[in-house]
């Protein structure tokens, strides 16, 4: 876009200097199941559009030569068909007959034959932990005669029938299995080997990362989850250090951030030049409760054309714009970073210079927050999970509202002095100017360089300082707004871009993040 036959700004570009590439990344974390409270270990596979959790498990590679009768390859579980008493077993009273056994020693043995399972029991050692599953209803084998045959009558079916040996004594021999010496192995015996298996494949195409508790305005300590769009979630990923936690969440929110990006390019294709989309995220917005507790939700926000959207989720199509919870006019709008607590004076150099990928470590309550300041006084605070983030946010806004007071060149706002009905007028060459409304007469106008100050009420009322070029004396215009916030704001834009039009640099410098400012 070309301004008054000048470039545009490099301002307005993207900053690569916040972009890192793609990751892909394998490591090692824990997996907390908040239903089941229980920690599980898992490997994590990162991709440029999925993430994978594998859980470990020992899978069995079955046994070499004849075929093996059993429960498996029948589909059906093995089960414990009787327990000795007073033996082992029997004196755990946590075992009883219709349970299907899962796990041998940690070993899975879902899909093992009765055979195998049977092996494993024989060679397990002095100490067997056994893990069951109770069956609400008893398979149909157990209520036959012990040792009884299946329903055919043709006994060559007997040793393929699951109802006649999947069932399994626990101290005492298998229904069908003659004991064997366990110091002569057999090459027949099945084989076992521990391997990472998928679990979860979560794809991160507009997905979002959370390190907030559930129901909670607390951030959790080395931990965040992950939320895919069609609702598929990662349960809490916990990791050892503070820093291997800030380096997957960068990891996959940087694929997010990519896939996002690939994601505007495409719907940008469909809309006009006046109506593209600069930037999109989600975002956790920060609402105060009845009981001034904080409630946190998370939105979509949207940075499009001359308008910033408030979405509950990423917009799929042309209605979905249009059902936003609010939109505001760019001009209208202000862009405000909340105080940032830097652990070790090294936020800035980690996350703003090139090359350098680490975030470091924030207090577990000071997330990185943001307000949008909108008409008539009103805000939304919003917080997201890293520096990079914060820093795009806040260039994408400059670049918006920039590009919205270049396209629509001046705004005017209804007012009154002293009685009289006005038009003021924030225009991007010539500065201010007030007219009246009827017969759009000029009473006065400045230029951007002439207004020195401004106070207000905050409610309606504003006096506006101006130094007279040629009496050099200060000149007073007060007037009175039906939306004094929009119009602040608005004179707030057309500074902001009238300034980057000639020293890009010096608002570039302005940048709270990049200059590591405290603004609370």
């Amino acid at each position: 876009m070309n301004v008054a036959g000048k470039h545009q700004p490099d301002l307005l570009e993207r900053p690569a200097s916040l972009l890192v590439p793609t990751w892909t990344k394998t490591g090692l974390a824990l997996l907390y199941d908040e239903d089941a409270n229980n920690t599980y270990d898992i490997r994590l596979k990162l991709t440029k559009e999925m993430l994978i959790i594998q859980k470990q498990d020992v899978v069995c590679l079955g046994s070499v030569g004849h075929h093996l009768n059993g429960g498996a390859e029948h589909k059906v579980p093995v089960v414990i068909s009787k327990i000795f008493k007073d033996q082992v077993a029997d004196q755990t009273g946590m075992l009883f007959i219709g349970d299907a056994v899962l796990q041998v020693n940690g070993i899975n043995v879902e899909k093992c034959t009765h055979e195998e399972v049977v092996h494993l029991l024989r060679t397990a050692g002095d100490e067997v932990t056994i893990t069951v599953r109770y069956l609400r209803e008893a398979p149909a084998f157990l209520k036959l005669p012990l040792g009884s045959p299946g329903p055919s009558s043709d006994q060559s079916s007997r040793a393929s029938s699951p109802l006649f040996d999947s069932g399994l004594h626990l101290n005492g021999n298998s229904s069908n299995t003659a004991p064997s010496s366990p110091s002569s192995p057999s090459a027949n015996e099945p084989k076992y080997e521990k391997r990472w298996l998928d679990a979860v494949s979560l794809s991160l195409s507009m997905a979002r990362v959370s390190r907030h508790k559930a129901g909670s305005d607390k951030l959790r300590s080395n931990s965040f989850e992950v939320f895919a769009l069609d609702g598929v979630c990662t349960n809490v990923l916990q990791f050892c250090t503070a820093a291997e936690s800030t380096d997957w969440l960068q990891a996959i929110s940087t694929n997010i951030n990519d896939l996002t990006q690939e994601s505007i390019k495409t719907a940008n294709k469909f809309y006009s030049p006046d109506e593209q989309i600069i930037h999109m995220g989600w975002v956790c917005e920060h609402l105060h409760g009845s009981d001034a507790s904080q409630i946190q939700s998370y939105k979509f926000l949207a940075l499009k054309g001359s308008s910033l959207y408030i979405l509950r989720g990423p917009p799929a199509s042309t209605s979905d714009w249009a059902q936003a919870d609010a939109t505001f006019n760019l001009c209208e709008v202000l862009f405000k970073v909340h105080k940032l607590w830097i652990a070790e004076d090294c936020w800035i150099q980690t996350k703003l210079y090139p090359g350098l990928q680490q975030d470091c470590e924030l207090r577990d309550n000071e997330p990185f927050c943001f307000s949008v300041l909108v008409g008539h006084g009103q805000s939304h605070c919003f917080s997201v999970e890293l520096g990079t983030e914060l820093a795009l946010w806040e260039k994408a806004f400059q670049r918006a509202v920039f590009m919205e007071v270049q396209r629509v060149g001046s705004k005017t706002y209804m007012c009154s002095s002293q009685g009289k009905i006005l038009c003021f007028t924030i225009d991007f060459e010539s500065g201010f100017s007030c007219s009246e409304s009827a017969s759009k007469k000029v009473i006065w106008r400045y230029k951007f360089s002439q207004l020195k100050g401004s106070s207000d009420d905050g409610k309606t009322r504003v006096k506006l300082l101006f130094k007279n070029s040629e009496s050099k004396q200060i000149e007073m215009k007060e007037l009175e707004f039906a939306n004094l916030t929009a119009l602040l704001h608005c004179i707030h834009s057309f500074i902001a871009a009238k300034v980057a039009s000639v020293d890009p640099l010096f608002v570039n410098n302005q940048t709270i993040t990049r200059k590591y400012m405290y603004n609370s």
